[in-house]
């Protein structure tokens, strides 16, 4: 199969335009934030330096928008291994986990979709490794590591002259720029080894900066790289929800429900390695006129394995029927029965897969900005391109299976099973059956450009406008191929578990298995896959395309927007409309009853007006009054918004289909706050927020005309109503007198209602949690830093699987950090997280278990020396 080729075609141009005529330097612009200079920026330090604190708290008083922001004095300060690990620590912010590093974000109640991230206020691609993976809108936090970051903002009222597209939040992480630093010549270096537990295994974490400006400090150049490894273990206990069957006693009832296609114990492996680099050049010829380069690029490579061992249900039905000896059923939320309990079998009742896979992300960032001071008018343009790829170049599936009776039992975080005729930790009870390579690859590309100009005014209630553009080019492409092999296959060899096994696997998730959960079983020896399964499975497959899985999104977005900031005694703020034209069009192909496939191109378009206004009001010298009102909207995810329609496979009158014609969402959104500066260093603060949304999506089954025929086709579609989503934030800043202690604190409650739909069951929030807490509490004398910090969030909600809601528990979670100065110019320091092996479980609101896993704690030692 060909592969797509992926071009890089603007960087030339952009190189060439930074270091070329200066010519173009009156046409460019930048600014330190992407909002104006009434921007300033709230700080939460995450290591608590007394003097830090108090310059934060300045910074926060003269702030414009409602920001939460982290800094990071240092190249590798923060004891997080990438982004989303230390937003976790801002308020209204919860994380994704389900991988041990933090993945995704969620923002004040808002699910992971409605919230956007961007590099330097522009755009930065990012893909998925995982073949299960939706391609949406939230943005991959694998790809960035911390220690690229100069600091964290996350903008929670929007501005004219932000981009669209975020609900909950927009995160903007800035890297460094060379001139900003003080010495002429700056050398940074990092050397960590990081252990991890359940593992077992210690892995290097290496990073450096380096940065030069001339003696005219007219010309810098930065070059920072991280280097990080890592290996991941993850046990997990598994139901993998289905849809429903006649359930057949022994006695020949016949009970229609919802039953699991199977479930398993599962050990996950992955072996990590990432290397980022981040090169920036920046000149200034002149006060005048400031030019940055800057150019980012993550590699991220992850070979995995995963190994299940299955109990199956669904995955038995003969013509929708399971035979079940004393079959036992729950009550569903939508009205139905759900199988729960009983004997399986006795054919096949046990079943084996072994993955292997070779994943990947890449994600890169060409970014040109610039800017003109002239007397009271500045003229800014920013200009640049991001791709991105991710997917798998080989995901091997060996599926090997065993005769025997299965008895299950399931119950809320309860994975009972017993295999009644075999061991699980005889190898010779399974026989290779087939096998199939799923290979994925995603592919992403954003194109921009922005100009604007601001003019201050003197002596005017208005003190300053501006006015701007900006048009962006987005496409994402999802392209999958399959390999297949079996018997029959050339090349094909059938083996036992035995012949690719040399003893039982580890003891698998003792934190979270019950009694009667299958916790050790043989498994696959990873040297002898190498040298016998995997050659033999290359030779055997063939491989073929996926059309119906295939689809290219691109989106062309135009946008015009107008600023005012203005001020009178006490009170000053900004005001503004952004204007944004979508044009989608999405290309897939339709599967048809034959099996083949036609092409299908769906064009979409529709305009958005955003007003907005922040107001600031200095009641007294330690008191600050804060409101915001404003319209937000987000796009759907690009998987919602796939033409391509995908044929059951049994039911031949039934097909899946995404929707392109789907609506964005759209929120009407209010927030008032006060701070009071009480002591030096010290705060305490709260917001209240209120968001209205338009609309969720949901899925029905609706008659079509495809073609010649009438389907059952299932597509995503736009609720007549949406969400009201409301609540606050508090936040204490307080440092106990001189003697180093000090803590950080803040809780954000969220009540958040959904709207309901005819025939389907009322749901909550996807993503919303209603308690979210962070505490830090830090010592820091002399050469001596500590610091102990408790993250945590209450139950969150999922989709809706077997008839409920998927239910998230609440999850807390402790990590520790601690540094000691050995001279001015080199640091020991040590970190710790997940201190307590917090373990993550879900299960339906009914009680029907989803799945549960346990990552374990990380503990690092590392020096750091600074030049």
């Amino acid at each position: 199969m060909a592969k797509p080729h992926f071009k890089q075609n603007l960087l030339p141009h952009l190189i060439g335009l930074a270091l070329g005529s200066a010519a173009v330097a009156p046409a460019l612009a930048q600014e330190a934030a992407p909002a104006a200079g009434a921007q300033q920026l709230e700080t939460v330090e995450i290591r608590g330096v007394r003097a830090t604190l108090k310059k934060n708290l300045s910074e926060k008083r003269e702030s414009g928008n409602i920001v939460d922001s982290i800094s990071a004095e240092d190249v590798g300060k923060f004891p997080d291994k990438n982004v989303a690990d230390s937003l976790q620590r801002v308020p209204g912010i919860s994380v994704d986990r389900i991988w041990g590093e933090g993945k995704a974000i969620f923002v004040r109640g808002t699910d992971k979709n409605l919230n956007m991230t961007q590099l330097n206020g522009q755009a930065v691609a990012s893909s998925e490794w995982w073949l299960n993976e939706p391609q949406t809108r939230s943005f991959n936090y694998d790809v960035l590591p911390s220690e690229i970051v100069g600091s964290l903002d996350v903008f929670k009222s929007p501005s004219a002259d932000l981009d669209e597209g975020s609900i909950g939040g927009l995160v903007i992480v800035k890297t460094r720029r060379p001139l900003a630093f003080k010495d002429q010549l700056t050398v940074q270096a990092a050397a960590e080894a990081m252990y991890s537990k359940l593992p077992g295994k210690t892995d290097p974490q290496l990073s450096g900066l380096l940065n030069w400006k001339n003696d005219a400090k007219t010309f810098g150049v930065l070059l920072a790289i991280s280097s990080q490894k890592r290996h991941m273990r993850r046990d997990g206990l598994e139901q993998f929800s289905d849809g429903k069957y006649d359930i057949q006693d022994q006695n020949g009832n016949v009970t229609n429900a919802y039953a699991s296609w199977g479930g398993g114990s599962a050990i996950f492996r992955q072996e990590r390695e990432r290397t980022t680099t981040n090169l920036a050049l920046q000149f200034q010829p002149n006060p005048a006129t400031d030019i940055v380069l800057n150019l980012m690029d993550s590699d991220m490579k992850m070979n995995n394995n995963n190994q299940n061992y299955l109990w199956q249900a669904g995955g038995l039905a003969v013509g929708g029927v399971i035979s079940v000896t004393d079959p036992k059923f729950i009550s569903t939320s939508d009205g139905s029965k759900a199988l729960v309990g009983g004997t399986v079998g006795p054919k096949t009742g046990v079943s084996f897969e072994p993955i292997y896979r070779q994943s990947y992300i890449k994600s890169r960032v060409a970014d040109l900005d610039g800017s003109y001071q002239a007397g009271n008018w500045k003229l800014h343009g920013q200009l640049g391109t991001t791709s991105s790829e991710g997917g798998s170049s080989h995901d091997r599936h060996f599926w090997m299976e065993g005769d025997t009776r299965t008895t299950i039992s399931l119950g809320p975080d309860h994975y009972g099973v017993k295999y009644l005729d075999i061991s699980p930790l005889d190898p010779k009870a399974l026989t290779l059956k087939s096998g199939d390579d799923r290979v994925r690859r995603m592919e992403g590309r954003e194109n921009y450009a922005q100009g604007d100009v601001t003019l201050d005014i003197d002596n005017s209630v208005i003190t300053a406008v501006k006015f701007g553009a900006k048009l962006r080019d987005n496409t994402l492409k999802n392209t999958r191929t399959q390999g297949s092999a079996g018997p029959g296959s050339a090349g094909w060899q059938s083996f036992s578990l035995a012949d690719l096994s040399s003893g039982p696997s580890p003891l698998l998730s003792q934190a979270a298995a019950t009694s009667d959960a299958l916790t050790q079983y043989a498994w696959f020896d990873d040297g002898l896959v190498a040298s016998k399964g995997i050659p033999m499975f290359d030779k055997a497959m063939t491989y073929k395309d996926v059309p119906n899985e295939d689809y290219r999104i691109n989106e062309r977005i135009s946008a015009v927007y107008g600023r005012a900031d203005f001020a009178a005694g006490k009170l000053r703020g900004d005001f503004g409309l952004r204007v944004v034209r979508t044009e989608q069009t999405s290309e897939g192909f339709l599967g048809n009853a034959t099996g083949g496939f036609s092409p299908t191109s769906v064009k979409n378009s529709y305009t958005d007006a955003l007003p907005n206004l922040n107001a600031i009001y200095e009641l007294s010298k330690e008191v600050v009054l804060r409101g915001a009102i404003g319209k937000t909207m987000a796009r759907q995810t690009f998987d919602l918004l796939s033409p391509g329609l995908r044929r059951d496979g049994t039911v031949l009158s039934k097909a899946y289909a995404g929707n392109p014609m789907l609506k964005p969402v759209h929120a009407n959104q209010a927030e008032f706050g006060a701070e009071w500066y009480y002591a030096d260093a010290a705060l305490l603060s709260g917001t209240f927020f209120v968001k209205k949304l338009d609309t969720f999506t949901y899925k029905a089954s609706k008659s079509e005309q495809v073609g010649s025929e009438t389907l059952t086709v299932e597509r995503p579609y736009n609720a007549d109503n949406g969400a009201d989503i409301k609540g606050f934030e508090l936040q204490w800043q307080q440092p106990f007198g001189h003697s180093g202690f000090g803590t950080v604190v803040n809780y954000t409650y969220t009540d958040a209602v959904a709207g309901a739909v005819a025939g389907q069951p009322h749901l909550k929030v996807l993503g919303n949690s209603r308690d979210q807490f962070n505490f830090s509490g830090y010592y820091e004398q002399g050469s001596i830093s500590l610091r102990i910090s408790y993250n945590y969030r209450s139950k969150s909600y999922g989709d809706v699987e077997m008839g409920g809601q998927v239910v998230n528990a609440a999850y807390g979670q402790w990590d520790a950090s601690a540094s000691w100065d050995v001279t001015n110019k080199i640091t020991v320091y040590a970190s710790a997280v997940n201190l307590n092996n917090e373990v993550i479980r879900s299960n339906t609101v009914d009680g029907i278990p989803i799945g549960v896993y346990e990552n374990g704690p990380r503990y690092s030692l590392g020096v750091r020396a600074k030049f």
